[in-house]
């Protein structure tokens, strides 16, 4: 029997967020279960960091998702460019996007969550997407820690995210905090141990929630 594939796809062309991602994956690697296969996307932007950015990899995705014979497809960018037309791309083979995921997740482990987003212009497209998703009187807000993508997947920037979430916690009363990117994932534990409350990455999410949606409909 062909082993079953998910197509993980980092929507920017930065090498080492798609670095970052491969690695927070790699404990979803388990026997009897699909591959896990994580690429980047050469004609995307170093990192999304406007809705234009966002809208600029909708079509690349979908061409992307079209030519390739996965199983289930995650787009790992916390915007979740192209989610719908996306999903129209597949044909029905399921595609999650880490936002809705990590969202989703966050709503199970507490009342309000927090996000840690990357700059301003990220906290808007959060709060559109809070909205958009009908969760917004659970959505506690979001605290930038102005970054790109790159930034993130380094060891540098801990300090600044780990302050971003106790402002979530101490600040805005969020008693959960969501990742709000995807090059953050090893940054995950040393956050949630200094900060006192769980915290949810979003990537790890969605590739679980894609794990569950191939092995179920085998």
């Amino acid at each position: 029997m062909t082993r079953r594939r998910i197509l993980v796809i980092n929507p920017n062309s930065s090498a080492s967020v798609t670095a970052a991602i491969d690695d927070a994956v790699a404990p979803l690697r388990i026997a009897g279960g699909p591959d896990i296969e994580v690429v980047g996307l050469a004609e995307g932007p170093p990192g999304i960091s406007s809705q234009r950015d966002a809208d600029s990899v909708v079509m690349p995705l979908v061409n992307r998702v079209s030519r390739d014979n996965a199983d289930a497809f995650v787009l790992a960018c916390f915007s979740d460019p192209g989610l719908h037309a996306v999903r129209e791309a597949a044909g029905g083979r399921p595609v999650l996007g880490i936002a809705e995921c990590g969202i989703f997740r966050a709503l199970m482990l507490g009342e309000r969550f927090g996000i840690i987003a990357l700059s301003p212009s990220s906290i808007r497209r959060q709060q559109r997407m809070a909205r958009v998703m009908g969760v917004d009187s659970r959505y506690a807000g979001s605290w930038s820690v102005g970054a790109s993508a790159a930034e993130t997947a380094g060891a540098d920037i801990r300090g600044r995210l780990i302050d971003a979430g106790r402002a979530l916690v101490t600040q805005c009363r969020a008693d959960v905090v969501v990742m709000g990117c995807a090059g953050m994932a090893s940054h995950r534990a040393a956050i949630a141990d200094a900060i006192g409350v769980p915290v949810v990455e979003p990537a790890q999410q969605a590739v679980a929630a894609a794990i569950g949606a191939v092995l179920l409909n085998t």
